[in-house]
């Protein structure tokens, strides 16, 4: 596996909610799948043993991501934009609110890193193609953003660093 030891940009929001995923995987899920894997040993022939063989892969799943977890804490580069001056500027962390020009729908979404991107929360990869058209813009510009079902074109209503 290869480790690549770039800062990864994240809120302060998103660290902690990695920390507290670390201290549930460690604490919570890994000694339930250990006492799993006990339990199923005890039951015998582990050739041919599916309780044994789940355990086994859900234990390997909590202990990659508990490595992928320690990773992004350790090339994590905190980005608190409560803490910058807002001069209107799309940054990583801002939250954006936009205008559709072609259906007049504001929506508002939050600049975010990979790991904390979530489109239900309005939560968006910064890189995405929606993240990338943004980021430099400023309030009061247009914005044309290239998505798979064609070109959307936004306004930049509101900029805040929340």
């Amino acid at each position: 596996m290869e480790i690549i030891m770039d800062k990864e940009p994240i809120t302060v929001n998103g660290l902690q909610n990695l920390k507290v995923e670390l201290e549930d995987l460690k604490n919570v899920q890994r000694p339930k799948v250990v006492e799993a894997i006990a339990e199923a040993r005890s039951h015998g022939d582990l050739k041919e043993n599916a309780e044994y063989h789940a355990a086994k892969e859900q234990q390997a799943l909590i202990e990659s991501r508990v490595i992928a977890i320690n990773d992004l804490i350790a090339r994590a580069n905190v980005i608190d934009v409560t803490k910058i001056e807002n001069n209107g500027k799309v940054i990583f962390g801002a939250t954006v609110k936009l205008q559709d020009l072609e259906t007049d729908k504001k929506i508002t979404y939050k600049l975010v890193g990979q790991d904390e991107a979530d489109i239900k929360k309005h939560l968006i990869f910064f890189k995405s193609p929606i993240g990338k058209a943004l980021i430099g813009k400023d309030k009061g510009e247009m914005v044309i953003v290239s998505t798979p079902a064609g070109e959307k074109n936004f306004e930049i209503l509101d900029v805040e660093y929340i």
